[in-house]
């Protein structure tokens, strides 16, 4: 296995790639707070300056990076792979210390559970425990597959070696096609993490929103789960927001019915934008995006919240302009991972 050495500037921290490690995910490894959010090359926050050293470009035309980026000469972490030692420019910050440092490990497929039409629980079980946060994510290496896909965990850590993913089918998506129609129980996939910064924050005394749309759903699932678990609902309340196209799309009550304090201290709100459009199944609740739905329930009151949101591009970028110019939220109490 090839060990490469890397050095950033300023800051002088110092890791070691070994092997297809990705410059992030080494950093990462090695404790070192590289700049990231979707680990996909979707977002751009991994960008770096290549100062000294050779690396390997997975996927030059990743749409993190732009135009003027690549005029700039400017490269994405989670998208190089050091052919030798390195000394780059990044932006290191604070903010991006893993709070766990990702490993890879092996798990068995145990369960496969339909949740929609389109949505499926797929439950694996590792040797070694699963160490996690509530809203963390991990990148799966599916068999038939060549490179790993990032999917949210819906459960919570434990030592059990339980990792649980509730996953939206993509049409045309090779990850999907392989999860949903090849994948058989008992077979084995890689799983590498965890990953992500929009983790529960269980010292917070504020009420807790949950906003989730589309494949959105498995984070809220696990925050909303890690609330209740870690003791945070006995003196707080969590309004749990999801978003469809048509009735069919709607889910997550189920699994919020099986935490203490359901119809109490946590409260299920789903919307749909297209009711017309599903001739099988009748819509009698709110309509609109679920943006509008969070507006019209609290108003004035939003910036009294910790908001925590996942879901299509449109949705929480919808959101997060709602949220910080038309009431002013502190960016600290929103949190949520960009992925594209």
């Amino acid at each position: 296995m090839t060990h490469n050495r890397i050095t950033t500037e300023p800051g002088q921290s110092v890791f070691e790639q070994l092997g297809r490690d990705t410059l992030l995910r080494a950093a990462l490894r090695s404790g070192v707070a590289f700049p990231y959010e979707c680990n996909s090359g979707g977002c751009g926050s991994c960008k770096f300056e290549l100062l000294d050293g050779e690396v390997e470009n997975l996927w030059p035309l990743a749409p993190g990076l732009t135009e003027r980026d690549k005029r700039k000469g400017l490269l994405l972490g989670c998208q190089c792979i050091a052919t030798t030692d390195l000394r780059i420019k990044v932006r290191t910050g604070s903010e991006s210390t893993p709070s766990i440092k990702p490993k890879r490990l092996r798990a068995r497929l145990t369960a496969i559970n339909e949740v929609t039409h389109d949505i499926r629980e797929f439950r694996f079980v590792s040797v070694e425990g699963a160490d996690f946060f509530a809203g963390h994510y991990a990148m799966l290496q599916i068999p038939g597959v060549d490179t790993p896909r990032a999917y949210s965990m819906s459960n919570v850590g434990n030592d059990r070696g339980k990792w649980d993913f509730q996953i939206r089918r993509v049409a045309n998506g090779a990850a999907t096609e392989q999860l949903f129609n090849h994948l058989q129980l008992g077979e084995e996939i890689e799983i590498d993490g965890p990953y992500g910064l929009a983790t529960l924050r269980p010292d917070v005394t504020r009420d807790i929103v949950c906003v989730a749309g589309g494949s959105g759903l498995a984070p809220m699932v696990s925050i909303a789960r890690g609330a209740a678990q870690s003791g945070m609902l006995e003196t707080r309340q969590l309004h749990f927001f999801y978003g469809g196209r048509t009735a069919s799309d709607i889910c997550g009550d189920t699994f919020l019915r099986q935490l203490p304090g359901y119809g109490e201290r946590i409260h299920f709100h789903p919307v749909v934008s297209l009711p017309g459009d599903d001739a099988g199944t009748r819509w009698n609740g709110e309509t609109g995006f679920v943006h509008e739905l969070v507006r019209r329930v609290f108003d004035t009151t939003l910036p009294n919240f910790e908001f925590y949101f996942a879901g299509p591009p449109p949705m929480t970028q919808t959101l997060q302009q709602m949220l910080m110019v038309d009431y002013r939220v502190p960016f600290e109490q929103i949190h949520f991972d960009r992925f594209f």
